[in-house]
């Protein structure tokens, strides 16, 4: 997106719309100007957030999940994770639940292992929230030191715990109750929220904010995204293009 920043008196702003296919947006200047700080503040809070993470790995806030590599599904090439045999590119997922780490399963292992006390199959629904409550406040009794996570209803932990990326991988903590409840009741669409399986995934530094429901192979596919795309000491301008990709994408897949 191009804008004159010299633009004054009144002058308006051309500022072209590549999501509408090169059709071009006139802004006065003053709109122009807070739009381009709105997007300066969001990719700082980004990056700062993602950078005190990296520099702080015995940080308090959580802990580095085990299994990092299994937090995206990979591409081409790919084996079973079980039995070693090659998969195709729309092979299933199974979570394990004591590492909570993705792994990546043939349909003879998956059927086998789906019931297994180690293993949980990944969700299938995918849900967009536009009318999600969660205000200012109530984010800030979660503690979370970024603006990018997910939450999931952990059967191993008894809990509620949250994940949020780093350049270095995934990072957890444990939620205070409380305030999960409290979430709960602002938003009951959280109540059928399955455990292990599925994952509430929110991305706080869009304006507006970004809710969704999401299979929990696709949530941790967040942070592996965040992983790769990270280019850099600021993370490189291809970062905050991913992740606007990736909840356009839930948004997409979303049941209507």
């Amino acid at each position: 997106m191009s804008a004159d920043d010299g633009a004054v008196g009144g002058r308006e702003t051309v500022v072209s719309d590549a999501v509408a296919g090169g059709r071009e947006e006139r802004l006065a200047p003053g709109k122009a100007a807070i739009e381009a700080a709105g997007a300066a503040r969001r990719r700082a809070g980004l990056v700062g957030g993602l950078r005190r993470l990296a520099a702080a790995p015995g940080s308090s806030q959580g802990r580095r999940v085990a299994g990092a590599a299994g937090e995206q599904p990979r591409g081409d090439g790919e084996r079973c994770d079980l039995c070693g045999t090659s998969l195709p590119d729309d092979h299933r997922h199974l979570l394990q639940l004591e590492e909570r780490r993705i792994d990546c399963s043939c349909e003879p292992c998956w059927a086998m292992r789906s019931g297994d006390t180690e293993y949980r199959p990944v969700g299938t629904r995918t849900a967009w929230l536009p009318d999600f409550d969660l205000s200012g406040e109530r984010w800030a009794s979660f503690a979370i030191p970024i603006g990018l996570t997910f939450f999931m209803r952990s059967s191993t932990a008894k809990t509620v715990v949250a994940l949020y990326p780093s350049p270095a991988g995934a990072t957890e903590s444990e939620l205070d109750l409380g305030s999960w409840d409290a979430l709960v009741a602002d938003n009951p669409v959280l109540r059928g929220l399955e455990a292990d399986s599925e994952g509430l995934v929110l991305n706080r530094l869009s304006e507006p904010h970004q809710y969704a429901i999401a299979p929990i192979d696709q949530c941790y596919a967040l942070v592996g995204l965040v992983k790769a795309s990270w280019e850099g000491i600021s993370g490189g301008s291809g970062l905050e293009r991913a992740i606007a990709g990736f909840f356009d994408g839930l948004r997409r897949r979303a049941a209507p």
